[in-house]
């Protein structure tokens, strides 16, 4: 996006070679000052994804930074996405619904849009990493939109989509456990599917961006069949140029933060027998411009 900036309140930002994303150095997020966390906001709005290499927070500290966006959804607000059992062991049964979690999240995706309010972003931060892979991809669903031709920009305009997490899990083969399970359950059995537009003007910088991800199914007035191929088609063109994806490799220590309501994220693939230990902070939407439509 362009050369490394010094910003006002004297960190770097160093854009990444994509349509989104920087790198922020020279930096501690456990003392920021109002002037410089303005500045990191502004900053997180036109990028979209913020990366902060050695950090090193401590959970308190990064729900401490995460909660400055906004408050934290309860269920999430630093929860272990991990392949560690409690006791050190690696997890391997094929039907542990917490891997079925991991796996499922494989898929690209938006975090929350499967309940009645979606998420404004997260912060992720890197605790233990595995000698390769374990990587986390991110897609610009604002360049996605941008590059659709103005006929499939009017025929989406007015369409919506159900998302379901339940559905999402259920397609990938990846179906958890109703009852008894140690997956807290967060999403599963939302008693009103919500109803989203493919289509997600943002709140605080106007930018339209296209709304999809593995969450997304029945659009109303499509047959089952019409709106499985254009869902598919819409997730495939998102991330089908190279410049709208990053795939970030971790290293222990680093923190990033995303903007939820314009890119998608995926977790990528890495050796199960390998530990991996990340923390998500998960930032609660604005009922206002998050929530689902009336049905």
């Amino acid at each position: 996006m362009g050369e490394t900036l010094q910003s006002a309140a004297s960190f770097t930002v160093e854009p990444l070679d994509r349509t989104f994303g920087a790198i922020i150095r020279d930096i501690d997020l456990r003392g920021l000052d109002d002037a410089a966390f303005d500045d990191l906001y502004q900053n997180w709005l036109t990028y979209g994804l913020l990366i902060f290499p050695g950090q090193n927070l401590s959970k308190p500290e990064q729900m401490a930074f995460a909660r400055r966006f906004g408050d934290l959804i309860e269920e999430l607000k630093a929860v272990e996405i991990s392949n560690v059992k409690p006791d050190g062991s690696l997890r391997d049964a094929p039907d542990d619904d917490m891997m079925k979690i991991i796996r499922g999240n494989m898929h690209w995706h938006q975090d929350s849009t499967y309940m009645p309010v979606q998420a404004k972003g997260a912060v992720f931060s890197a605790h233990v990493v595995p000698k390769r892979q374990g990587d986390t991809a991110f897609a610009d669903m604002r360049d996605a939109y941008d590059a659709l031709d103005e006929a499939t920009k009017e025929r989406i305009s007015s369409l919506s989509a159900y998302h379901s997490l339940e559905y999402s899990q259920r397609a990938v083969g990846e179906e958890t456990k109703k009852e008894n399970s140690e997956y807290i359950g967060y999403g599963m059995n939302v008693a009103d599917v919500p109803l989203r537009p493919l289509v997600k003007t943002h709140p605080e910088t106007g930018r339209k961006a296209l709304a999809v991800g593995r969450h997304a199914y029945g659009i109303p007035g499509l047959p089952e069949a019409d709106s499985e191929e254009l869902i598919a088609a819409l997730n495939r063109f998102a991330v089908a140029d190279e410049r709208r994806i990053y795939q970030h490799r971790w290293t222990a220590g680093d923190v990033v933060l995303w903007d939820n309501r314009c890119l998608m994220h995926k977790a990528c693939e890495w050796d199960f027998s390998e530990p991996r230990i990340m923390l998500h902070s998960r930032i609660a939407g604005d009922p206002e411009s998050e929530g689902a439509q009336p049905q």
